[in-house]
């Protein structure tokens, strides 16, 4: 057993990492009982006992091409903030901050949502088709944005159109790593979630090729078994629950430091730029540091890392102050954003069923960042009252310390079933 600890290979969920909430929290591939059914009839579930990479070029490819396909999925997201301000203030000033927020949480609902539709395809084989296929629908979303002239063509172009592309990127760009990495997943994960919006998308389909040969069978759009996972229900929920409030001040920081006077026009913008380095520290870092102690610990962590940021935001009163909390709440943000497609993999003993869990997760996060923002701009109403803004910043902070909760309830349960399954 020692030996087994040594090497990095041990799966005990018992294993003592200073306090009981790190017991069995190192992500590790399991051996798969190639006696079962699903493991001798499924070329993908067969897979799960084949040796895992964890490097080589190949594999660093795969890391490299879902990186740059984060740049144009979840980094337009993130820098919605700009796009918010600027429809406010020029395009659309006609249209109230609830309804522009729409926009932003349409395109990142669908995205999330998307993974209901690309999680099954993607157990089924069809990595391909989903990356092309999102590719263009981004590229001619982006396009058609640059040529709306009102509220309804904006929303259809850039909330519709690039958001059902991006989930039909996101989620086969993350679960295809898992077939690569095992020891550094959290890492490569966390540097696949680095991308920022600076680049595009086209060599995301050069660089990257499935690895695991499709089952023969078909994939189901739900995994019922889910429905009665425990700790699976828990970790949804408390991904609902902080996804809520984890986009408010990319969307408001900037109209905020506007508002209050803190800031000029010019360099309130760079506020969310600020925002977005310090998320590109926080889905490197956390994840590096996930492969020891845990990836759902270190959710948990950043999530109630980030609610507390989220309280202090209501002492902010001056450009210092505003540019620090930029900063540090972006890299807790991306610790946030990036660590649940490694938790899940330590919820999903099947990996063959991973796409399908993934979906079904970012199904729920969907519904929060869809409605999100817009119940945050529905608290602002008036963007020169302090109470309103002291509502806003409330509604984030509250729901990310109930989401940072939910997390730390998971891996309890997580723990209390592996301890079952040993006795």
């Amino acid at each position: 057993m020692e030996k087994e600890k040594d090497n990095g290979n041990d799966s005990n969920p018992e294993s003592q990492i200073g306090t009981e909430i790190f017991e069995g929290s190192v992500d590790r591939t399991e051996d798969v009982d190639t006696k079962s059914p699903r493991a001798t009839t499924t070329p993908l579930a067969e897979s799960n006992t084949l040796d895992v990479p964890d490097g080589g070029l190949v594999a660093w490819l795969q890391v490299l091409g879902a990186f740059v396909i984060m740049l144009s999925s979840w980094g337009l997201i993130n820098s919605f903030g700009v796009y918010q301000t600027y429809y406010e203030t020029d395009l659309l000033e006609s249209s109230s901050s609830s309804d522009i927020s729409w926009i932003g949480s349409l395109q990142g609902a669908l995205l999330n949502m998307g993974g209901l539709i690309s999680g099954p395809l993607f157990d089924a084989g069809h990595f391909r088709a989903l990356t092309i296929s999102g590719s263009v629908l981004v590229v001619l979303g982006l396009f058609m944005t640059s040529l709306c002239e009102t509220y309804w063509q904006v929303l259809l172009a850039q909330g519709v159109a690039v958001g059902v592309g991006s989930g039909f990127l996101f989620l086969p760009s993350a679960a295809i790593l898992s077939q690569y990495f095992a020891r550094r997943r959290a890492l490569a994960l966390g540097l696949q979630s680095a991308g920022s919006p600076v680049g595009g998308i086209v060599f995301s389909i050069l660089f990257m090729r499935p690895r695991v040969a499709p089952p023969q069978h078909k994939r189901a759009f739900f995994d019922r078994d889910a429905f009665r996972d425990v700790p699976f229900l828990s970790f949804s929920v408390s991904g609902l629950a902080s996804f809520m409030g984890m986009y408010v001040p990319f969307f408001y920081l900037q109209l905020f430091a506007l508002r209050r006077g803190i800031a000029s026009d010019d360099l309130a913008a760079y506020l969310v730029t600020l925002l977005n380095a310090g998320s590109v520290f926080g889905r490197i870092l956390p994840n590096f540091v996930a492969d020891y102690l845990g990836s759902m610990n270190m959710l948990a962590a950043m999530t109630l890392g980030a609610s507390i940021l989220a309280f202090g935001w209501l002492g902010v009163h001056d450009l210092g102050g505003t540019i620090t909390f930029a900063l540090l709440f972006g890299f807790f943000n991306g610790g946030v954003t990036s660590l649940p497609p490694s938790a899940i993999v330590t919820l999903t003993p099947d990996l063959g069923r991973l796409g399908t869990r993934m979906g079904m997760l970012f199904a729920f996060i969907g519904i929060a960042v869809l409605v999100g923002t817009p119940i945050a701009g529905a608290i602002l109403k008036d963007v020169n009252d302090d109470g309103a803004w002291e509502g806003l910043i409330g509604y984030c902070a509250a729901t990310l310390f109930m989401g940072g909760l939910g997390f730390v309830g998971t891996q309890m349960l997580h723990l209390r079933r592996m301890r079952r399954t040993k006795m």
